[in-house]
């Protein structure tokens, strides 16, 4: 299929992998935009040698990267260590762009901000992005919640038509089959930004006990809370939660948080020994409601060529160019 995302970008699909903190590495960015699509390395919290390796993990594919924006206030380090590996697009998601938005525009690197509300839409069109990523409350990992993507993205299509006509809009959060996309395209989005099902994919960093779960469960075993975060002793601004399968922890905690920071020692003990043991019964698993479309762990080859067929016969159905 063909939208403004791909002939700006050149791509067979419009379809961009997101940037997941320590599962999207270069592998699996690799496979994608050798695919066909976008791959984005997910640089998370900032280790510059985690982010070295995994670019020489994409062994040369066009790859682009993403940092958390916040923790780049923390240690404006990171993002030039980020930015030396010449990323083809950069996505800057959970903070404020525009300090930052120059040093991505020197790099050459496309720019992409992710936002979960109107007001990050401002900043985000005030620090020039080229591409806006409107993610919903259905996505996996971090965000916000009470946005769903049927209303999120038209609102953001229309503002940007009016005020912002040749910046992209690619939509996060739910989109993990052909179905999803062919409805964000109708919706007014230029693609998707996937995440939960290239996470489901044999390429991901995640370990393959915690891709099985996804396979048996729904998105109501999901779950949106700060419990993980407690546990990681991850400090996230104000508003943020995070969505991952739901397991013995959130059962007992979710809710809960103020209860849980009075034994969160013994209870950190317990979450990292399940961590090292793979034990996602009780370690997280950052899925979102898209949980319940997974059914199995492709290539992420096999998964693009999949969403880009299913969407094509759903419009070709309706009657839509494609």
């Amino acid at each position: 299929m063909k939208t403004r995302f791909t002939e700006r970008f050149q791509l067979k699909y419009p379809i961009a992998c997101a940037p997941m903190a320590l599962i999207a590495g270069g592998v699996l960015a690799g496979a994608v935009s050798r695919a066909g699509g976008l791959g984005l390395i997910g640089g998370g919290y900032g280790d510059p040698e985690w982010i070295a390796q995994e670019h020489a993990n994409a062994q040369g594919a066009p790859v682009g990267g993403g940092l958390i924006t916040w923790m780049i206030e923390q240690n404006p380090s990171i993002l030039d260590a980020a930015l030396s590996h010449q990323p083809r697009a950069f996505m800057l998601s959970f903070g404020d762009p525009r300090p930052h938005a120059p040093k991505v525009k020197a790099a050459g690197a496309a720019l992409i901000c992710q936002v979960q509300r109107l007001h990050q839409l401002e900043q985000a069109l005030e620090a020039g992005a080229d591409v806006i990523v409107a993610q919903s409350s259905e996505a996996g990992g971090h965000g916000m919640a009470n946005r769903a993507t049927i209303t999120f993205i038209p609102e953001v299509a229309d503002i940007l038509a009016q005020r912002a006509p040749d910046t992209l809009l690619l939509a996060a959060g739910g989109v993990a089959d052909g179905r999803g996309l062919a409805a964000v395209l109708a919706l007014g989005a230029d693609g998707a930004l996937v995440g939960s099902r290239l996470w489901a994919s044999r390429e991901s960093l995640a370990h393959e006990a915690s891709k099985a779960r996804s396979v048996h469960l729904t998105g109501e075993d999901t779950d949106r809370s700060i419990v993980f975060d407690v546990l990681r002793e991850k400090h996230w601004p104000p508003g943020y939660t995070f969505r991952a399968l739901k397991n013995t922890m959130t059962e007992r905690w979710s809710g809960r948080e103020d209860e849980l920071l009075a034994v969160a020692e013994q209870e950190r003990e317990t979450y990292r020994a399940a961590m090292a043991a793979h034990d996602y019964t009780i370690g997280h698993s950052p899925v979102g409601q898209a949980t319940g479309l997974i059914r199995d762990i492709p290539t992420a080859e096999e998964i693009l060529e999949r969403m880009d067929g299913q969407a094509a016969d759903v419009l070709k159905r309706l009657g839509r160019p494609i």
